[in-house]
């Protein structure tokens, strides 16, 4: 367990609200993905989400707020929450949540947590608890089967380390700073949640700047090497080299100072030196196209980072996705990258469900509904099984190419992105 400290603000879901707390109904805001993304954005560690609903519909609708949020945030998220299946904490974790909380002071979360732990890995399940004595009692199966506890609103947490070792996080509805002071420096209290960080206008960067002040290590990017040992150029600056972190396309070219280099650890959006204005950049501050950092990788010679980011929007000025699209040589080769295709098909097809066009054949499809997208997915699954029984390996490319296609209706028609795709195969 590391010494760095988060700032965690948490979201309470009921009935497709943000309420303020577990007994409050009082709306804190009508866009629940909208907050999440105000969070994520203005400095937040990471996100709890919790579920309030009673009824099963609630609770799906609230999944598939939880998906949402995971596509506009750039942190991390756990929820829980009306969870008393497995098939509950799978729908979870599969809408983006780094883990699934387990409600400890229900019994049906303690008879689950073993088996949930084991299908989906101890390292994504967390539990909630209010009081010690629970802790107490289920020591054994919280250090055998959990990764993080989630204390609500207790007293007195310098325990939980003597207990488990285990990194925790307290929600608390205090709103004395001089009490989530003395929390986050509890040994064994990984960060901080609850009423006084969750407020929707907290300045995350301001309070993170006092943390620092009274000797509490606030979280940010973890690094390898200081600033002083990478060799820089004429100007004391070291060039950086931006790649999209899913399809590597290169993005653009920057340069860093230190301070440059310092503000991205403490933010985690790259940050650069502008040679023209000679100030610190921020890259997406104006545009609101930010770079999310994902890596940060040093050359042979020390002498040029490699950054993989999380683009948001377009990264050059010019409105073009990569600042690299004037052709100077081309050898005339095929530079087609597979998950570009499928999202550019992707894209096309939302597209024309956001904005139908006339006579469009996928407009057709949406028009007659679920019905009609299921028969032609089977029909198209039918074909690509004779295809596959033909000698001709040409058939199964036209066949297969077709039933893509109809897939990814599917997928648009369902909410589904191939990101979500993407992680449940990584996952698996």
């Amino acid at each position: 367990m590391n010494n760095y400290k988060r700032v965690i603000p948490c979201i309470f879901i009921q009935q497709g609200k943000a309420v303020k707390w577990f007994d409050n109904n009082e709306v804190l805001s009508e866009n629940v993905v909208e907050l999440a993304e105000k969070y994520s954005d203005s400095g937040a560690d990471e996100l709890i989400v919790f579920d309030l609903s009673e009824n099963d519909k609630d609770h799906d609708d609230a999944i598939d707020i939880m998906k949402k949020i995971s596509r506009v945030i750039h942190i991390p998220m756990i929820a829980g929450g009306n969870i008393s299946r497995q098939e509950d904490v799978k729908k979870i974790l599969y809408a983006g949540a780094k883990r699934a909380i387990l409600n400890f002071s229900k019994a049906s979360g303690v008879e689950l947590v073993e088996e949930v732990a084991k299908r989906f890995g101890k390292e994504k399940i967390a539990v909630s608890l209010n009081d010690f004595d629970t802790l107490s009692e289920q020591k054994d199966l919280i250090r055998d089967y959990v990764s993080e506890i989630v204390f609500v609103n207790c007293q007195d947490l310098g325990v939980t380390a003597e207990h488990t070792n285990l990194p925790t996080v307290v929600v608390t509805d205090t709103m004395e700073k001089s009490e989530i002071l003395r929390i986050l420096k509890c040994d064994g209290v990984k960060g901080v949640s609850g009423s006084f960080v969750s407020n929707p206008n907290f300045d995350f960067y301001a309070f993170k700047d006092e943390c620092e002040e009274v000797d509490i290590n606030m979280a940010c990017l973890e690094h390898k090497m200081e600033f002083s040992e990478f060799k820089l150029n004429a100007e004391g600056l070291i060039p950086v080299i931006v790649q999209h972190y899913k399809t590597s396309e290169v993005l653009m070219l920057a340069y860093m100072d230190e301070d440059a280099f310092s503000y991205t650890l403490k933010t985690g959006k790259m940050t650069y030196y502008s040679r023209s204005r000679q100030e610190r950049w921020v890259k997406g501050e104006t545009s609101g196209h930010y770079q999310y950092v994902k890596s940060l990788t040093l050359d042979c010679d020390n002498d040029t980072i490699l950054a993989k980011v999380d683009q948001v929007g377009v990264a050059c000025h010019t409105g073009s996705p990569t600042c690299f699209f004037q052709p100077l040589v081309e050898a005339g080769y095929d530079e087609t990258n597979p998950l570009q295709v499928f999202q550019s098909v992707y894209d096309t097809i939302l597209d024309r469900k956001l904005n139908p066009k006339e006579g469009s054949y996928t407009n057709y499809l949406f028009d007659k509904g679920i019905d009609k997208i299921l028969k032609k997915v089977g029909e198209e699954a039918t074909e690509l099984v004779i295809a596959a029984k033909n000698p001709n390996p040409e058939e199964i490319k036209y066949e297969l190419s077709d039933f893509l296609y109809h897939a990814m209706v599917l997928m648009v028609e369902r909410g589904v992105t191939w990101e979500d795709i993407v992680r449940e195969l990584a996952d698996r």
